[in-house]
């Protein structure tokens, strides 16, 4: 297995190159090319860890180098996602003559300082069949779509609303650093009662998409957070 070792971290890289272009898309204010190598960089998230798995390979770079990957490509993109939103609404662009309003997209900022800071704890915390806190793929995922879920519903105005987005960075920045503890998706067998949640959740994130299509990623995150809040006795 030793001769396949090199995939998992294959892998992570391309999640880290899919993140800088993510990146670079963002820059340019191309929010829904963004999301999609977000998505890309999800994907290979997912089978980094898949293969790591599979071919039992524990590597201490492994782990820094996902980390570090992680930070970018969701970490970095939710930051100038909500830095594009919060410079182009209406009270940025109104008061731009004033310095410090038109320092306020900077604040966007506070979602990468969270996920640096979520992912280092992470890092240093034992093995737990449980996430604690919003993992950053989840937030990123709530984040980079809400473009696309507002533009959907024809409820672009909230996306103008400083106040609003504001208050976005604050609870998902909270989110990734406290102390709740949420569930993993991963399933070490199919016995629906030690997976009970796992299913519901799947089942109702089916329901989201075959409804609202794309816009249903951050509704399947409020899902996911809501869940692990209530921890619905099923």
């Amino acid at each position: 297995m030793k001769l396949f070792s090199f995939i998992p971290n294959t892998f992570t890289l391309l999640n880290l190159f899919f993140g800088c272009i993510a990146v670079v898309h963002g820059i340019y204010g191309d929010l829904k090319s963004l999301a999609f190598f977000v998505v890309l960089g999800l994907i290979c998230d997912f089978f980094d860890g898949f293969f790591a798995r599979l071919f039992k390979v524990d590597s201490k770079l492994g782990i820094q180098l996902d980390s570090l990957s992680d930070l970018v490509t969701f970490g970095m993109t939710s930051s100038i996602v909500m830095l594009n939103l919060i410079g182009n609404s209406s009270f940025v662009l109104n008061n731009s003559s004033h310095s410090l309003i038109s320092l306020t997209p900077y604040l966007a900022f506070i979602i990468t300082l969270a996920s640096s800071y979520r992912l280092a704890k992470f890092n240093i915390n034992s093995i737990n069949t449980e996430f604690v806190g919003l993992p950053t793929p989840a937030n990123a995922i709530l984040i980079v779509f809400i473009p696309v879920f507002f533009e959907q519903i024809n409820k672009l105005h909230y996306l103008e609303n400083i106040f609003f987005l504001i208050s976005i960075i604050i609870i998902s920045s909270y989110l990734l650093v406290c102390d709740l503890k949420m569930f993993s998706l991963k399933l070490k067998n199919l016995k629906f009662k030690e997976n009970r949640l796992v299913f519901v959740f799947i089942a109702l994130s089916i329901v989201l998409f075959l409804t609202f299509k794309m816009a249903a990623f951050p509704l399947t995150i409020l899902l996911y957070i809501f869940i692990n809040l209530f921890r619905i006795k099923i």
